[in-house]
């Protein structure tokens, strides 16, 4: 009786956990509905009194959470998030068609350039991802921020990541201030000549 009684003591508390695990399953559980409707309350808050309001709203929830006892979870990074509230973004300025195209002409510039440069002499290398990964940055630092020498301005001074060179070289040769000759001097020692591109690495 004893094992019998022992037997059906642990099967009623296994039981007992799985009912209070889904009870707790189905009290911390959000419906999705839920969560859309405490969004769109958000958004009327925002489209009705702006977000100064929205803000104090907030900070007043999550000080009202901490007085009841609910332990806000905290974290010093953040995921991406654009500081410019959409409806408030202008438009591109540019062409981003004509501008991508451009930018991958580029890239594409820098790569051979690179390549060439490595079968000429094996193992310079030549950062090729440096520039690559942040092709993007770089050209809309060109066309929409930087400005270059006038009349009556010197122009911007900008410190370009050296092993970036690659893609600051096609630029330039892109627009007609570097020949193809230049090009091929990539990374070699010139006992002739006023061009050397980036040795040292």
């Amino acid at each position: 009786m004893a094992t019998a009684h022992s037997q059906f003591g642990d099967e009623s508390q296994e039981t007992r956990a799985e009912m209070a695990n889904e009870t707790s399953t189905q009290t911390h559980h959000v419906e999705d509905v839920e969560i859309q409707e405490w969004l769109e309350s958000l958004d009327s808050v925002l489209e009705a009194s702006g977000p100064d309001v929205a803000r104090e709203i907030l900070e007043r929830l999550r000080a009202h959470a901490t007085v009841n006892g609910i332990d806000l979870p905290f974290t010093a990074n953040t995921p991406y998030t654009n500081t410019i509230p959409l409806r408030l973004e202008p438009l591109f300025p540019g062409d981003q068609e004509l501008e991508r195209r451009i930018k991958s002409l580029i890239r594409w510039n820098a790569l051979a350039m690179v390549v060439r440069a490595n079968r000429e002499e094996h193992n310079i290398g030549g950062h090729i991802s440096t520039f690559a990964s942040a092709a993007t940055l770089y050209e809309i630092g060109f066309n929409h921020f930087w400005r270059g020498r006038s009349e009556a301005f010197e122009g911007d001074t900008i410190y370009f990541q050296g092993h970036a060179a690659p893609g600051m070289y096609a630029r330039a040769f892109m627009e007609g201030r570097l020949s193809k000759e230049k090009l091929e001097n990539f990374r070699r020692e010139l006992t002739s000549g006023n061009f050397r591109p980036f040795r040292w690495a």
